[in-house]
């Protein structure tokens, strides 16, 4: 119920979002991911299956992600260009191998509130952070907040982020799963949170493979050198 509750949610309000489909959930559900990819929404890369891949070689790893990749691509007519780690934890190799893999964006970074670049051999290479806060995997699930108390932190979140983003980019980020986000109470909450921001000028929603298409040759987008240096 809940990815059909979810897409009937942002079909109201007119709302594209980024989805990260795991190969293996897509092979077992393949009307979930055509039913995503119908909707206009981003089809992004999780795996081939819900694994590790920070102890896998570069071969490995390499074999892991195109399984993923191509194996949704085939269900959904999408090639993915942006990636999720299992929880995050990436190896030494993953951002080689995304861009071996035609992949422009990673998310498993949670340092800051706006994208930012990297350098992968040389190339830009965008990330666009993710989030944990804004996690009903975490808070919900995890924490045993109430709907409620999510939507207060959103609220909280986003007046913040709003104001702050009178003088520098700004970008918020809310992470739903279907089986957490995609019940009744929580899309309730969400529609709520969709009504409040509703009222204020100057607010979009984009797919991350939109706003890594924008910032990624922008010379205003802040590049990270700790990180390519990690990555050369």
């Amino acid at each position: 119920e809940g990815i059909y509750r979810m897409l009937d949610l942002w079909k109201k309000y007119d709302i594209k979002v980024t989805s990260h489909v795991v190969g293996a959930a897509a092979m077992k559900y393949p009307e979930v991911g055509k039913a995503i990819a119908a909707g206009g929404h981003e089809i992004a890369g999780h795996g081939y299956a819900w694994g590790n891949q920070w102890d896998k070689t570069y071969e490995q790893e390499l074999e892991f992600v195109k399984k993923g990749t191509d194996t949704v691509a085939a269900i959904t007519g999408q090639s993915s260009v942006g990636y999720n780690c299992n929880w995050l934890r990436r190896s030494p190799n993953t951002l080689k191998v995304l861009q071996d893999l035609g992949y422009i964006y990673h998310i498993d970074d949670l340092s800051r509130d706006e994208p930012f670049i990297t350098k992968v051999r040389g190339k830009n290479f965008v990330i666009i952070p993710y989030t944990i806060r804004n996690n009903e995997i975490v808070q919900v699930s995890g924490n045993h907040w109430s709907p409620d108390q999510f939507l207060a932190q959103l609220k909280m979140e986003f007046d913040q982020l709003y104001a702050e983003g009178a003088t520098k980019r700004r970008m918020m980020s809310i992470s739903f799963h279907d089986r957490i986000g995609g019940t009744p109470a929580m899309m309730n909450a969400m529609e709520q949170f969709i009504k409040y921001i509703k009222e204020k000028q100057g607010v979009v929603y984009m797919r991350k493979v939109d706003i890594a298409k924008m910032v990624i040759n922008d010379p205003n987008t802040p590049i990270d050198n700790s990180e390519a240096k990690y990555n050369n």
